[in-house]
């Protein structure tokens, strides 16, 4: 235990051009590179992508490229820890600020990779998933699931931003991301689930004999509005000095909404202070209202309303709600996925 592992160079030169011919190569020089002591080494380094200053850079886009040259005109949120151009704000997550202006379609499409779009300013657009119609407000989380058909539309005054989250990195590490196009769908007449199997919490549709079961995903959107007003009643009667937290799950089974991402939303009492565990999950934070400081492994971001940041693996985060109102974040993680794998874990701040 402990010992120094032998490196490349100390090869002979003749025997490393062997195994190169041969399309080998040695364990031992790399196996720290890969499997470090105690826990891992995250390239993700922390960071705040300030709303107030993407913006404009969005509205730029919208100028100077159309709708129908872009398919998706979105700007993606980059890790600077991997460099310029990089699709991942995290390890498994990418994050990307979308605008659609009045009047634009995108087009219908679906992909391997699952999806899901946090609204942060405007009203009037929609989407339709499989042909439910699924209508944006501020703050909703709607859910667009691999495979799952999906086009957007806008029959507002203003334009409409959202912040898109994907587990696309794995698929592309996987080699398992695509996309196929189809035309704009037409949807269904009718409310979508949220206003009516779903309509309350621990209430879904009876499953009386003969009839097929839920979909294996039921419910598409969930409105802002209810989760906030959750959360204010939740954060009346909890404890102060731990966030107040609730998780977007399945209504039919309590797993959460997408296999591989979870997504949290959380609220900071007005002055209070929280540090949660660190935990092997690296996680996006989209500030949905309110204003506070988050420390993440000793760096300081200032956020408000709309910012988005971001913090790596086994992190040391403290969150500080700052004026008189609460904060209200969105936190996406990608504890599904590695609950899945078996090595979800939490550890005691250092």
């Amino acid at each position: 235990m402990g010992m120094a592992l032998g490196t490349l160079d100390e090869l002979p030169l003749a025997y490393r051009a062997a195994l190169a011919r041969n399309s080998l190569a040695p364990l031992w020089p790399m196996m720290r590179d890969v499997l470090p002591h105690g826990g891992p080494r995250p390239v993700t380094l922390p960071h705040l992508w300030r709303f107030s200053e993407l913006r404009p850079l969005l509205l730029e886009a919208g100028a100077l490229t159309p709708v129908e040259k872009a398919e998706r005109r979105v700007l993606v949120l980059t890790d600077p820890g991997r460099g310029a151009g990089a699709m991942q704000a995290a390890p498994v997550i990418y994050a990307g600020m979308q605008l659609l202006l009045p009047g634009e379609t995108a087009p219908a499409h679906r992909h391997t990779p699952s999806a899901a779009r946090i609204i942060v300013e405007g009203e009037g657009a929609y989407t339709v998933v499989d042909g439910e119609k699924c209508p944006m407000h501020r703050g909703d989380l709607v859910l667009t699931p691999g495979g799952a058909w999906h086009d957007h539309g806008h029959a507002g005054t203003a334009p409409v931003i959202w912040l898109d989250a994907l587990d696309l990195p794995l698929f592309v590490y996987l080699e398992g991301s695509y996309a196929e196009e189809a035309p704009l769908q037409a949807p269904r007449n009718r409310p979508d689930a949220c206003e009516a199997e779903y309509l309350a919490s621990g209430l879904v549709p009876s499953r009386r004999h003969g009839r097929a079961p839920a979909a294996r995903y039921p419910m598409l959107r969930y409105p802002w509005a209810r989760t906030e007003a959750a959360l204010r009643r939740l954060a009346d009667l909890g404890p102060s000095g731990e966030a107040t937290e609730l998780d977007y799950v399945n209504p039919e089974t309590g797993e959460s909404c997408l296999p591989t991402l979870g997504f949290t939303a959380m609220m900071l009492r007005p002055g209070e202070t929280v540090a949660p565990a660190r935990r092997s999950t690296s996680a996006v934070f989209h500030v949905v209202g309110g204003h506070g400081t988050t420390v993440v492994n000793g760096e300081r971001f200032a956020f408000g309303p709309a910012d988005t940041f971001s913090a790596p693996v086994f992190a040391d985060i403290t969150h500080a709600a700052e004026g008189t109102e609460p904060a209200f974040l969105i936190r996406i993680h990608d504890r599904p996925l590695q609950e899945r794998l078996g090595y979800y874990e939490e550890r005691p701040r250092s």
